[in-house]
């Protein structure tokens, strides 16, 4: 099915670590759900290391998704007016305003 998309490596590249986070995100949820979301621990309660990675994951994945720059609807559908999508890269760190560098 993917050939039917015209991708470049670097979208499939995407595409393939969105898959790989999608089954990690799977397995994490089996693990919750066999668990429970809070575990004992020496410190006493806390949330299972599953939630908290699964947390971590859903950033990356949306992360990930919008890297890929997917449209929106259907071909034909956009708006009159509407802006095309940017095609920034990736933010980088914010500075302090005022801060000394």
């Amino acid at each position: 099915m993917i050939d039917s998309f015209d991708l470049e490596e670097h979208e499939r590249a995407l595409l393939v670590e969105a898959c790989r986070t999608v089954d990690l995100l799977s397995k994490l949820e089996e693990e919750l759900r066999r668990d429970g979301v809070l575990v004992e621990s020496p410190q006493g309660v806390k949330a299972h290391p599953a939630a908290t990675e699964a947390r971590q994951q859903r950033i990356a994945l949306a992360r990930l998704l919008a890297a890929m720059r997917l449209p929106q609807g259907e071909e034909g559908d956009q708006q009159v007016g509407a802006r095309p999508q940017r095609r920034g890269g990736v933010r980088g760190t914010y500075g302090i305003r005022g801060a000394v560098s």
